[in-house]
């Protein structure tokens, strides 16, 4: 089965939701006229990835300043269960595809914040949500951990979907269980645009025997509000400069990686390359030692299948 997939290599109208997603909609529309049947925003898509911004954080101490920062980051962050969801449900499927959109989600049931990444299904709506379980560096000042139960993944009629974001894909204990379910497409959005992620990406390809999606932002100092010039002024005109890569099961770059400019990679991807590639490798089956190695991953849920598929595995055993 081959599968047309599109990563989205932009930055968002920064820490403006509702410009954003209008973004986020015009650039759907326009892929979805492409025929792509998947299509994958960056890290933070929305509201934006606060790059360089402290919110006015030291060690013992914090500032007024810093607080007011916050609270405008968190009322343009994105609610699950409301208006916010509703629209990408809608959007996904009045055009017919499949959405994994990277957002800054906000929890109004306990104040805090996380780096997110939804699911959403032309047919089922919302399949639900991976909150990272590990922000990185100063990210743990604005994000908070997810725990087992944000490993998800999900059967589809385009194939099993499931992935991490960003520096979660270097946590093999995380990645594995992302393999022990059958992941087909990976999907890592991020905002690491080094050369050395795009080697990271070919090797999770290989070891996880999936496609991988690697999308990431495309962002410039001309694109911050300019109240916030002075947290950028040394930063370099293009802040993020991408690297958005599609790779095989083989560790094959198929498309990108894109730099130095917004825009988009897409591939066709045939689903029967991930069973030709198991020949001689598959982490969760004849390469894996279950008899010496056993990974125990606590809470997470057993992979949700899309609606289509049980009903038509209904009709087949009524048959």
């Amino acid at each position: 089965m081959k599968v047309k997939v599109a990563l989205i290599q932009d930055g968002p109208v920064l820490f403006d939701k509702e410009a954003s997603f209008q973004k986020l909609e015009l650039l759907t529309e326009q892929y979805a006229k492409e025929n792509c049947q998947l299509i994958v925003f960056p890290e933070s898509f929305i509201p934006g990835y606060p790059r360089g911004f402290s919110f006015g954080a030291k060690v013992g101490s914090r500032t007024t300043e810093g607080r007011a920062q916050y609270q405008k980051y968190y009322d343009n962050s994105v609610e699950l269960y409301g208006e916010d969801l509703d629209r990408l449900v809608e959007l996904s499927k009045s055009l017919g595809v499949y959405l994994v959109v990277g957002v800054t989600e906000r929890k109004e049931s306990n104040g805090s914040l996380y780096c997110s990444m939804l699911y959403i299904s032309p047919a089922d709506g919302f399949l639900g949500v991976h909150r990272k379980i590990k922000p990185t560096g100063t990210e743990r000042i604005i994000w908070g951990e997810a725990n087992g139960e944000s490993l998800v993944t999900y059967k589809t009629t385009i194939g099993k979907l499931g992935g991490l974001i960003c520096w979660e894909n270097y946590m093999p204990m995380a990645r594995m269980s992302m393999y022990q379910k059958g992941v087909e497409i990976y999907i890592a959005p991020t905002a690491d645009a080094r050369e050395e992620w795009i080697s990271s990406m070919q090797h999770i390809a290989l070891e996880g025997r999936c496609f991988v999606l690697g999308c990431n932002q495309f962002v410039t100092r001309s694109m911050y509000p300019p109240e916030y010039e002075s947290m950028i002024a040394e930063e370099p005109e293009v802040i993020c400069r991408g690297g958005s890569v599609i790779v095989s099961p083989l560790g094959k770059i198929i498309a990108g990686p894109l730099y130095d400019k917004a825009g988009v990679v897409i591939a066709s991807i045939d689903l029967d390359d991930i069973i030709q590639s198991k020949l001689d490798f598959d982490p969760s089956g004849h390469y894996n030692r279950n008899d010496i190695f056993q990974l125990k991953v606590v809470g997470q849920p057993e992979m949700k299948v899309e609606k289509e598929i049980l009903e038509r595995k209904k009709s087949g055993e009524k048959k």
